[in-house]
């Protein structure tokens, strides 16, 4: 069984860029990707640079893989899947994310 929870609203989302939100006492970094309207949600942590930072990170993209540059060593998050394309070892959390009403939500697990 599932639910969604609402953390921001539509409008507070900036296209390319990303925020952090506290998600069941985790950092949660969202982003919205502008060109595809698509939303994603990962872990807002950094595992390489030991640091929540993610959320601050640069939106782009490498081949046909979605991604964020970590802002402290550059290494590249899928946004997708959560796994670091130079340091495959390293997987980010992913989170199920949506739009509904206006509202963004992630789903929590029951």
């Amino acid at each position: 069984m599932s639910d969604w929870k609402t953390i921001c609203q539509q409008d507070d989302l900036i296209p390319d860029t990303g925020l952090c939100a506290l998600f069941d006492d985790e950092q949660v970094a969202i982003f919205y990707c502008g060109g595809n309207q698509s939303l994603y949600a990962l872990s807002n942590f950094d595992p390489i640079g030991d640091a929540n930072v993610l959320s601050r990170g640069i939106v782009g993209s490498i081949g046909d893989e979605v991604v964020v540059a970590s802002p402290l060593y550059k290494q590249h998050f899928n946004l997708k899947t959560g796994k670091c394309l130079e340091a495959p070892e390293h997987t980010l959390k992913t989170y199920p994310i949506r739009v509904s009403d206006g509202d963004v939500q992630l789903r929590v697990v029951l």
